[in-house]
């Protein structure tokens, strides 16, 4: 990955972050003093090195993980203000990303039963939790928005 690529990523999550939402192209181009298609046009190289996800129609911003822009089931209170988390191993990541501790809320895939668990210290209140993913690691950006 190119060091201006890079630039553009840390930016990007860095305006994520501040407004606690994806930003749009034009929010990112006007922080860094460029154009909207020079943003798309990097977000999109970053897109292909799986370095953040695009939308189906690759000028919006689906994921940057471990943050999702679309409501999911997993819910994350962090940092002051809730987040959307695209799978729950990418939950504790959004407490990790904000170094900070939180509440994750999601619910078991395999009965339903809502799930709430705080971290606190880099670690799960529970340590006897177990995460299960249905792919290998090797298999996810197959469908990452599936995995």
């Amino acid at each position: 990955m190119e060091p201006a690529d890079v630039a553009l990523r840390n930016d990007t999550y860095r305006a994520f972050v501040t407004l606690g939402r994806a930003p749009s192209a034009d929010e990112v181009a006007a922080a860094r003093g460029t154009t909207p298609d020079e943003v798309l046009r990097g977000w999109r190289r970053l897109h292909d090195e799986h370095a953040l996800v695009l939308d189906a129609g690759g000028t919006q911003i689906r994921m940057a993980n471990p943050f999702s822009a679309v409501p999911t089931a997993h819910r994350v209170r962090a940092g002051g203000r809730w987040w959307y988390a695209n799978c729950a191993w990418d939950a504790f990541g959004v407490c990790a990303a904000l170094h900070t501790d939180g509440r994750i809320e999601t619910s078991c895939p395999d009965c339903g039963d809502p799930l709430a668990i705080a971290v606190e210290d880099e670690r799960p209140e529970d340590p006897s939790l177990l995460f299960h993913c249905l792919l290998p690691a090797r298999r996810w950006w197959d469908d990452i928005v599936f995995t």
